[in-house]
């Protein structure tokens, strides 16, 4: 399409009309699978991410081998960042700190020097006070690079040059494990011994049929560098042959004496999983003691130093397996490792089998070990062709030296050299130059011939040029027997493994166990306790000890001071007719100067006012006496108030009605004649009657009318009390009982001034 601008020249726009929803579709996937092959997932040949990969031949490009002095991290991340992954700073040094963690890896692949964190969760320091080089297991993917044995591509600016893959000789996938979280999928493999995957990877080769059965007597498991204990050995197989599943691993623990007859559990190997993160471990334990989760903890402290040594104290008496039991099932003792073998393979994300891996790394290995042979006999060829030239030329070097000193040039002589040219050349007689002209050395030959220094014609050093030509002849005999026979090229695969298996030889840390799922049966210590709720609902509970320290004056604070079990439930009855139930254990052990919670965060209240609070262990073989404002009365059994639920209806009221009293009566109070029920309206009426008249009815019914009220009054304050009290206290008021008439239930209120004081 074109349009004209002012001065009538031609724009010509293009314009694609392109699906929105098919668009977003090709650029997600670009996207996904951009993550899946270039940042989050193993190459199944090397087991490395490109990032982990770029930072180890950024190294070896540095020259920090294992001999070699330490450099910053920053220098190294620098490097890596400015020619192999333009990804940030920060993610490179993190990839790098976790290469040298032995907590994480069964073999490192960086030798770090300085503060690159520890076991307990502890950060690594800034790149700029660190310093790190390649280890003794990196080398053996780094070696052999010179040899040309794997492909190399231009990196993200094509200003330099990256490996496409490393020439790993060790199954790194396996051996250390790795873990990556792509789009749509994540990868998740445990490390293993180093000596038992080499050994199953010979077994593979000798055997290429091999079941997984017979496999994994050799590689019984994964071997996780922190150790523990896998309880769930006889799922493995069923990993192994699909590539995914679930491990068990728990903590290996010794119980021992203790001080003052206690007993300690001594926790020696962590989890995989808390690895990098056993102060969580620490925490966990030291909260479930302060939360009395276990009351059978005394103490927890942590005495770790180069190995783990974290001592859970158990009180006396107490059984340190139960308790070991349940901690096991509440913290991370004991916790879930899933297993997800995925890994790259020609660019497609592959779930693996661990049999499957095996058979990539072997395959890989014949493709490396034909191109290092082809390289040493190409190599091996061009220096015996060498060697072979400066041998005869040994024999003939009086004419060479001739045709030296009769040439104008260095290009004349070597043309003699390779072609016989005895063109412009002087010589000392007519049979020099005819044995100058059946010269054919190779171009190879003639430069070496060229180069050689005199101290090559002393007798020892043409002795040293035929040693030489003898053994290059042997080795390429050698060479060509390796390339022409698989067999032979396998058996220098499995000789190169036994050397690696010597040097990184280390026995296995990680149990196999088969475990049944623990039970922890918790011992209930039943006490008496107290539970004290303020004026505006803070509520707290307090053992009996800590009780009776408390003065008089300090315990008046308390309108409510409930004496109760340890085990009971508060029940809370409002004006709105509810009752609500709260367990003590729920209610924080706090001390003197302690506020407490509130008891709407207790339970479900709201915005219901509080008429009373009772135990229910009280309130369960007691009578309990109802009074509604609209002056209803009734008493009720507490035993029908037994319920599992939090919260249920204490007693049916009109929608304009509500409770003003709710009295727990002992049975003693209930059957004794000299109790009587007072009731008093807001507008100083009141009536009392004889306790004996009130009938008793279930929760679910409003009750009878005790007390006729005027129009517009109703019913402010109920009571139980007894007939010789005076006086009782309502509200902060005291009201004057010897003012209230005792007449009949369900009778007219009759005015008594005054009883309000």
């Amino acid at each position: 399409m074109a349009r004209k601008k002012k001065d009538d020249m031609p724009i010509v726009e293009n314009i694609v009309s392109m699906d929105f929803a098919e668009e977003m579709r090709t650029s997600y996937r670009d996207y996904a699978m951009s993550v899946i092959i270039s940042r989050a997932l193993p190459d199944v040949r090397d087991g490395l991410k490109p990032v982990q990969r770029r930072i180890l031949y950024a190294m070896k490009e540095l020259g920090l081998a294992p001999d070699k002095p330490h450099r910053k991290s920053a220098r190294i991340v620098g490097d890596t960042m400015g020619k192999y992954h333009p990804h940030g700073d920060s993610s490179i040094y993190d990839a790098l700190v976790h290469m040298t963690e032995d907590y994480s890896l069964s073999m490192p692949l960086i030798d770090g020097h300085g503060n690159f964190g520890s076991i307990d969760g502890d950060s690594a320091a800034a790149m700029r006070y660190t310093e790190a080089r390649l280890s003794g297991a990196a080398m053996t993917m780094l070696n052999h690079l010179e040899k040309g044995l794997v492909d190399f591509m231009p990196n993200f600016d094509e200003s330099e040059k990256e490996p496409c893959v490393l020439p790993a000789m060790l199954p790194n996938l396996i051996i250390n494990g790795t873990t990556g979280i792509a789009v749509g999928m994540a990868t998740n493999i445990p490390p293993h011994n180093p000596v038992e995957v080499i050994n199953g990877v010979i077994a593979c080769i000798d055997r290429p049929g091999i079941s997984l059965e017979k496999l994994m007597e050799y590689i019984p498991g994964p071997d996780f560098p922190t150790g523990g204990t896998i309880i769930n050995k006889e799922e493995i197989p069923s990993i192994y042959e699909t590539g995914e599943g679930k491990l068990r691993i728990r903590a290996k623990t010794v119980i021992e004496p203790g001080e003052n007859g206690r007993t300690n559990i001594i926790v020696t190997e962590i989890p995989y999983t808390v690895a990098g993160n056993k102060t969580k471990l620490v925490e966990s334990l030291a909260q479930l003691m302060k939360d009395k989760v276990f009351d059978e903890i005394y103490d927890v402290r942590d005495e770790s130093g180069e190995d783990i040594r974290i001592i859970i104290e158990v009180k006396k008496d107490r059984d340190a397996n139960n308790l070991l039991n349940g901690l096991y099932k509440k913290t991370p003792m004991e916790e879930t490792y899933g297993v997800n073998m995925l890994a790259v393979k020609d660019k497609q994300p592959i779930q693996f089998s661990l049999k499957g891996i095996i058979e990539e790394f072997i395959s890989f290995q014949k493709e490396l070990y034909t191109k290092e042979y082809n390289h040493l006999l190409n190599k091996a060829n061009a220096r015996l062709e060498i060697v072979n030239g400066l041998i005869r030329a040994t024999d003939v070097i009086d004419l060479i030296i001739e045709v030296l000193r009769g040439s104008k040039s260095l290009a004349q002589a070597k043309g003699c050299l390779i072609h016989g040219d005895i063109t412009d050349i002087k010589f000392k007689s007519e049979a020099s130059k005819k044995e100058a002209m059946t010269f054919d050395f190779t171009e190879s030959q003639a430069d070496a011939i060229l180069a050689m220094p005199l101290s090559k014609l002393i007798g020892l050093e043409i002795m040293k040029l035929h040693e030489e030509g003898d053994k290059l002849t042997s080795d390429i005999t050698d060479y060509m027997r390796i390339l022409g026979d698989e067999k032979e090229l396998l058996k220098v695969i499995k000789k190169r493994l036994r050397e690696f298996a010597k040097q990184f030889e280390g026995n296995r840390k990680t149990v196999l166990a088969s475990v049944e799922n623990v039970v922890y049966t918790k011992k209930v210590v039943i006490e008496d306790v107290y539970v004290l709720i303020d004026k505006f609902g803070y509520t707290k509970c307090m053992d009996q000890a800590s009780f009776n320290r408390l003065t008089e004056d300090t315990v008046k604070e308390f309108p409510y001071v409930i004496p109760i079990k340890s085990d009971d439930k508060l029940c809370v009855f409002t004006a709105n007719g509810n009752l609500h139930q709260i367990k003590v254990s729920a209610i924080p052990r706090c001390k003197a100067r302690d506020k407490g919670v509130l008891v709407h965060n207790l339970c479900k209240l709201n915005d219901e006012d509080v008429v009373n609070y009772m135990a229910f262990e009280d309130l369960f073989d007691s009578i309990v006496l109802f009074i509604t404002a609209k002056g209803f009365i009734k008493l009720v059994s507490g035993a029908q108030f037994e319920t599992n639920r939090a919260t249920i209806a204490s007693t049916k009221l009109d929608d304009d009605d509500m409770l003003v009293c709710v009295k727990q009566l002992s049975a003693s109070e209930y059957s004794s004649n000299d109790n009587k029920v007072v009731m008093v309206t807001e507008k100083e009426q009141s009536l009392g009657f004889m306790l004996s008249e009130v009938s008793e009815f279930k929760k679910t019914s409003r009750g009878v009318k005790g007390i006729t009220l005027d129009k517009g009054d109703k019913v402010a304050f109920g009571a139980c009390v007894s007939l010789k009290d005076e006086t009782i206290k309502f509200k902060g008021r005291t009201v004057q009982l010897k003012k209230i008439r005792t007449r009949k239930r369900g009778q007219k209120a009759q005015k008594a001034s005054g009883i309000y004081q």
